[in-house]
């Protein structure tokens, strides 16, 4: 086997090795060359390269949201670290394994006007779990830095940062390894739960308890638990398109329930408790609701961190949600209420409201949501980009089979694709990318990759510019809104569907959208479907959406 020469890059390999990192995502460079021989030379591990580093740290970002396992991405020196960072900041918030291991130039080199040289040590400290600063020479505290590393990312799920200065020569080779490094087998301590019976009984005696559920992965939840909670009279459940949880009492168009309330609405559906339970919440309009109308309890349960998100937060069960209710439940009483009946009824008049509103609109936005939304295949993955995107899916109800995910920790538009072609090669499964415009041209280097399934398909909402500025407060018709809110534009993914191998096909109205998507789920080759809507119609529509469902 082939092994870099370099000791210190020997070390890292043969660490991550014995922790299973197995999945390396390299940004092509000099610097990192040790590394890279080391990897790539290695069965042990599954390489990719990918050129642009901000689109390589979103695609393992991606592969690790799906396999919920560490993943690394290895750079050259300079300023290619700098852009791992927004797919870093997006682990951080996301709670996703990312480890970022970036070559660098010896201390002796930096600030002295070398080339390609900038500070590296600590440059995502304020989003980093942990910071491994190695040395050039191999020492038992390099080994215990990265082994560190490597752990924080698991237990606390999240991205950290290993920083290795190499000197050169850095492409030589050797046939066998020559260090010997003492591999740490980290205790793991699991904190017992609390007793429950103060907060069973504040539960016991609440008529109106909420729980609102943010992003989780399939199966992160006991179905036994979700359908006991659901037939709770007093319990109305609100989830939102990512929490992949499903049941037919559940809320899932938060939206579209609470826009309409007037203030007594409001006030008859403030909850005594609230449960928060999974990643950030997209919908606005629930959080206004819940700053405003505080509960007099909120409990979030999270094995690792409880946002203060309404300003109401009174207690954080560091718990799995599984552990926390397999405890809760058998302390529970039920009682007489008419919470939940009260928010089905309403679910339904929506339901109603919905569909008349539906039937009478022309093509838009909200009009091509519907129809794709209704087509999916059954058992594949939705990823949404953020924006408007992920507003509009929160509107429509989705088959229980269908994963969906979207990169709300910093509900940033700049990876969508990118995290949906590294989720699409780690699942396996048939993927869609629901994505804007702005979404996709801003990561249209996403393409750029040789590992793309045959089975990922991209639907593109072209609507020529960032749409969801129109339903913001401060939309008005003149050039700086145009030009520098909305940003319009004439442009089209033809060209670069050509460019990198995509077929293409594209929809302007109803019929064509419904045979295009149809073509679109049944090819067998990567695909991009690109509708397009009125520009000048599509916030109308949606406002008056609101206004049609009293």
């Amino acid at each position: 086997m082939i092994y870099p020469k370099i000791p210190l890059a020997q070390s890292i390999i043969e660490i991550c090795k014995a922790k299973e990192l197995h999945h390396i995502v390299i940004s092509p460079g000099s610097r990192n060359a040790p590394l890279t021989i080391g990897f790539t030379n290695n069965p042990e591990f599954t390489c990719y390269s990918v050129a642009d580093e901000r689109c390589a740290a979103f695609f393992a970002l991606g592969i690790a949201q799906q396999l919920q396992k560490p993943v690394a991405v290895v750079c050259t020196s300079g300023s290619a670290l700098l852009n791992y960072y927004p797919a870093f900041a997006e682990a951080f918030y996301s709670q996703i394994p990312l480890v970022v291991i970036s070559a660098d130039r010896p201390q002796n080199k930096i600030d002295i006007g070398d080339g390609q040289t900038i500070r590296q040590e600590n440059v995502f400290d304020n989003h980093s779990l942990y910071n491994a600063n190695l040395v050039e020479e191999i020492s038992e505290g390099n080994d215990v830095k990265i082994q560190s590393a490597i752990h924080f990312a698991v237990i606390k799920k999240g991205p950290v940062h290993i920083n290795v200065p190499f000197e050169e020569p850095l492409y030589e080779t050797v046939d066998d390894i020559s260090v010997h490094t003492k591999i740490i087998d980290f205790t793991l301590i699991n904190k017992e739960l609390e007793s429950l019976d103060i907060f069973a009984n504040q539960w016991n005696q609440a008529k109106k308890k909420l729980i609102l559920i943010g992003g989780c992965n399939p199966n992160f939840m006991q179905q036994s638990i979700l359908d006991f909670l659901a037939n709770d009279n007093s319990v109305v459940i609100m989830t939102e398109v990512t929490s992949n949880v499903h049941h037919s009492n559940f809320i899932t168009n938060i939206d579209t329930i609470i826009t309409p309330f007037t203030e007594e609405d409001f006030i008859n559906f403030k909850p005594e408790i609230l449960i928060t339970i999974g990643g950030m919440i997209v919908s606005k309009r629930i959080k206004a609701f819940l700053r405003k109308y505080k509960p007099q309890e909120h409990w979030h349960i999270d094995e690792l961190r409880a946002y203060d998100t309404f300003g109401c937060l009174t207690k954080h069960f560091q718990t799995s949600p599984n552990v926390f209710f397999n405890n809760f439940i058998p302390k529970i009483i039920p009682l007489e209420s008419d919470y939940l009946q009260n928010a089905l009824t309403i679910k339904e008049v929506r339901l109603q409201k919905t569909k008349i509103y539906l039937d009478k609109i022309p093509f838009s936005d909200f009009k091509a949501f519907e129809i794709i939304l209704q087509n999916l295949s059954l058992h594949s993955q939705l990823q949404i980009s953020n924006s408007s995107a992920i507003r509009y899916a929160q509107l429509f109800a989705i088959d229980s089979s269908i994963e969906v995910f979207c990169n709300r920790g910093t509900s940033g538009i700049d990876g969508s694709t990118s995290t949906a072609i590294g989720a699409a090669l780690a699942s396996g499964k048939e993927t869609v990318l629901i994505t804007g415009d702005i979404s996709f041209l801003y990561d249209s280097n996403a393409l750029w990759n040789n590992y793309i399934p045959k089975n990922f398909k991209i639907i593109l909402l072209n609507n020529g510019g960032g749409g969801i500025f129109r339903i913001l407060p401060g939309h008005k018709e003149n050039e700086t809104f145009n030009t520098y809110f909305e940003t319009s534009h004439h442009l089209t993914a033809e060209h670069i569907a050509k460019m990198y191998g995509f077929k293409y096909e594209k929809a302007v109205d109803e019929k064509s959208l419904k045979e295009n998507l149809e073509i679109t789920l049944n090819t067998e080759k990567s695909i991009i479907l690109e509708v397009f809507t009125p520009t000048k119609v599509n916030d109308s529509i949606l406002l008056d959406y609101f206004k049609n469902l009293t």
